[in-house]
Formats: C-alpha cells, structure tokens, sequence
C-alpha cells in the first residue's frame, strides 16, 4: 500500500478537530485501477453535518472580521503547503481516482495557484462611490455572505475544492464542504493543509456520507447562506428546489456536452492536438471535455487519419505508471453508459473506427479500463448527439455550411464549454458570438484559469468560479447611506 494513503486521515474534521462519526459507520474508498480497497472514511449524517455548520456560524465574526493582511498571509500559507505536499496530494488522488500522476500534480499545483489568486483578490473587493446629494455619500460595499455550503464531485477531487474554498474564505466567509464518496482522500490531504497552516478552528469543516442526507441538512439550514455546487444536473436541479424555502445564494456548475468545430481552413495538426489534449484529460471525464465533434467535409478524412494516429499512440494504464497517458473510468457504470451510447450509434449507422470495448487482459483485469474510442458518422438519430460522455469516446459528424454546424452545437438542454478551430476572423468572430455557452475556446483549449471566468448557462447551471466574478459569489453587496450631520 503506498506511504501517502497510510499516512492521510480519514476522519471527519469539524470545529479543528478530526472525529469519527458518531455512528462509528464508515465507507470503502476503492483504486479504480485495481479494484482494491484502500481506505475506510468516517462517516457524518444529519447530526454531524449540524454540528459542522454550527462550528461554522461560531467561527464566522471573527473569521471575518480578521485584518485582511492576516488572513491573506493565512490563506498565501495554505497556497504553500499545498505547493510543498502537490506530491503527496496527487498520489492520493491517483489512487483513488485513477487519472495519471503528471494529470494529478498539475491539479493539485493548480490549488496553490488558487488560494494565491484569491488571496490577492480579497484586496481588490473595492465598493463604489454613487454621486449623491450634498450632505451625504452613497456607496456599496461588498461583505462576506456567512457560512458556505460547498459539494464537491470526484472527478476533480482537488481542483474542484480548491477552486470553491479559496475564494470563499478570501472574501471572509466560514466553510462547511462535503466532498464525493470516491474520492475522499484528496479532501481529506488538503484538510491536513489547513490544519498545519493554522486556520482557526471552524473556518473549514469536512463531512463525508450520504450526499442526499447531508446536502439536505444543507439546504434546510439557514445559517448555511449559500451553497456552491459541482455536479450533474439533476442532482444540481434537485438542490436548486431544495434551497427555495431558505432562499440560499447558490452557485451551480451542471453537466457539459461541449461541441469541437473544426472549420475548412483550420490548422488540422493543431487541431487535431487540440482534441486529443482536451478528450483524453481524465479519461475523457470532464465537464468541458469535447464530445460532439463537427469536421468540415473537406478537411474530414485528413482529420480523421491524423486523429486515429495520435488515438493508436495513447497508452493506456495505472496512472501511478509514468509512461500511462489515459487511465481508469471511475466506476462500472461508468462503463455501462458509454456502452449503452455506442450500441445505440452503431445500429443506427454509426461505425467505431478504433477502441469501442472495455479492456480486461493482463494489468486491466481488476480494473475499470476502457479502450480510447473514434466513432464516425455520428448524427442527431443517436443518443451520443445529446446525452454527455462522461469516457474517452471522439463522435465525429461532418458539416458542410457553417450556420448549420451552429446550429447543431447549440441543439443541446447544455451550455458549459465550447471549442473551434478556424482561420478566418470572419469566422471565428460569427462562431465566437453566436455560441450559446459560457465559455467558447477558439483555436485553444485552455479554458480554465485562475485569473477567468468559468462557468455555463442553460442546464449546465449559473453563477461562476474563478476570475474577479468568482470571489464575487461570496459577497453580498451592502448600500450605505450617509448623511452628514
């Protein structure tokens, strides 16, 4: 067993304290690479999420009321120990979640780089002055909301922790999380941060168990004043309903069914590389990940053949293995669904040009593993046209004129990512503007920064993580009117 998960906790950390649950219940968190299991976690239910977001609410007036120059040396003190433990974090992430080491220390480097960000951003949280009437001064404010609820998926199980605590305790407010029942450990590796970095106890607390019990407990409460959201969309829909009666501020990030464009005078080669860096990420398991691909007629079949050498030159494996490029799906029913869309495409005329099965010889025999996959004449008749891949399937569909591959990327319920490669400027600027998603990559897949906006409309939610608008989801805006007497 490796040295990083004997040595991570796995109890619940509430009030700055590690305990069990108090049904003493805990739960198997298994390697998706070997099937084995590698740890057992605490579990919390309805009476230990309270007693989290009470220790949370206690925390809060003096969390906030902290000089921001100490709580940004706090903050800029977690961005380096996760800097010096990026290792030790991605190890625990690899193994229980399966994508590669070289994948799992850029996510957890990516965290650092988030609480630095934000750190300096809380700084920049300027108010506005209003002109007024002589004798007084109209201004906004910007104030931290109180206690955040924040949930957490598996398949970015340190980037999507990072990416919600980090601005949430710059702007001032206290944390309650609940990270998914997969991937606990890299929650738990990142806790162990804040501890050694010394934030106050309550500032941050983790639960772990039912997601339907806990996330309950969060949107009864109303101490919890906002709740902040990755995950499927109708469990995002389904919490959405739930907060109504609280009137929570909310922060949703839903599922994706990203289309790639690729234009008659794009660039194939970077095309192509463009594709396969942004597919294959994670097993193809990201919510930006492209998953409907539209090719030009004429560019089709060199687009094709270029693809299927760079597909044929993957490597398959344990993600702990350094020379492994794509690894394990999350789960068997994982598995299930990509093989239920492909079944479905390939008797209605759709044809699997490489990969299309699971692989179970030798190193894959206990673990969830499946071939990297090229599907062609994908068309509107198959569910894999509207229903998200969540696995390392490329569906291509040819276009000939561009108002109707518009048309077609935006026949989705989503709206999360997009992607284009093209040349002319005519062109980019028309797919650009005319796109109906939040975030549009064009001749570049990188869409995921610090410093920018991320985040969808349509099913796939609202609100945004990242950028200036980011640490703006954890701030209420204050009107102050001041008579001078």
């Amino acid at each position: 067993m490796s040295e990083a998960i004997n040595n991570v906790h796995t109890q619940l950390f509430i009030d700055g304290e590690w305990i069990d649950g108090d049904s003493k219940e805990t739960k198997d968190v298994i390697n998706p690479a070997t099937g084995e299991v590698i740890a057992s976690v605490a579990q919390a239910g309805e009476a230990e999420t309270k007693r989290a977001i009470e220790a949370a609410k206690k925390a809060y007036p003096a969390w906030r009321d902290m000089e921001l120059k100490d709580r940004v040396e706090l903050l800029n003190k977690v961005a380096d120990l996760l800097e010096e433990k990026a290792d030790y974090i991605a190890e625990i992430m690899t193994i229980e979640q399966g994508k590669p080491f070289k994948e799992s220390q850029a996510e957890a480097a990516s965290g650092a780089d988030l609480f630095r960000w934000n750190a300096e951003e809380a700084r920049r949280l300027y108010g506005e002055l209003i002109p007024a009437p002589n004798e007084h001064k109209f201004e906004i404010v910007y104030q931290p909301i109180g206690v955040v609820g924040a949930i957490t998926p598996w398949n970015f199980p340190a980037g999507m922790v990072t990416r919600k605590l980090a601005p949430a305790l710059a702007a001032g407010n206290t944390v309650v999380l609940k990270p998914s029942g997969d991937t606990p450990l890299t929650a738990l590796a990142i806790f162990e941060q804040f501890e050694a970095a010394g934030l106050p106890a309550g500032v941050v607390n983790l639960v772990m168990g039912s997601s339907e019990e806990i996330g309950k407990t969060m949107t009864d409460s109303d101490v919890v004043r906002k709740l902040t959201f990755t995950g499927s969309t109708p469990i995002g829909q389904e919490l959405y309903k739930q907060s109504g009666d609280t009137l929570k501020k909310l922060s949703l990030e839903l599922g994706g069914h990203a289309p790639f464009i690729v234009h008659a005078d794009a660039d194939v080669e970077q095309a192509v590389e463009g594709l396969a860096a942004a597919k294959f990420r994670n097993n193809g398991q990201v919510c930006i990940s492209p998953n409907r691909i539209f090719v030009h007629e004429s560019i089709k079949e060199e687009f094709t053949e270029k693809l299927l050498t760079k597909v044929k030159e993957l490597k398959v494996g344990n993600g702990m293995d350094e020379s492994s490029d794509v690894g394990p799906l999350i789960r068997e029913d994982a598995i299930d669904k990509i093989q239920e869309q492909l079944d479905d495409a390939t008797e209605k005329g759709a044809k699997i040009l490489i990969g299309g099965e699971r692989l179970t010889d030798g190193e894959y025999a206990k673990g969830t593993f499946y071939a990297p996959t090229v599907l062609d004449n994908v068309d509107q008749s198959m569910d894999i046209f509207y229903k998200e891949t969540f696995g390392p399937v490329v569906p291509l569909i040819s276009y000939s004129d561009l108002d109707h591959v518009i048309e077609m990327a935006n026949d989705t319920e989503f709206g999360l990512a997009s992607y284009a490669f093209a040349s002319s400027a005519k062109v980019i600027q028309e797919i650009s503007r005319r796109l109906e998603y939040g975030m549009v990559g064009i001749n570049a897949v990188s869409i995921s920064q610090p410093e920018t906006p991320f985040g969808g409309v349509k099913h796939s939610g609202f609100g945004r993580e990242n950028s200036h608008l980011g640490i703006k989801e954890y701030v209420v805006e204050k009107f102050v009117n001041t008579r001078f007497i």
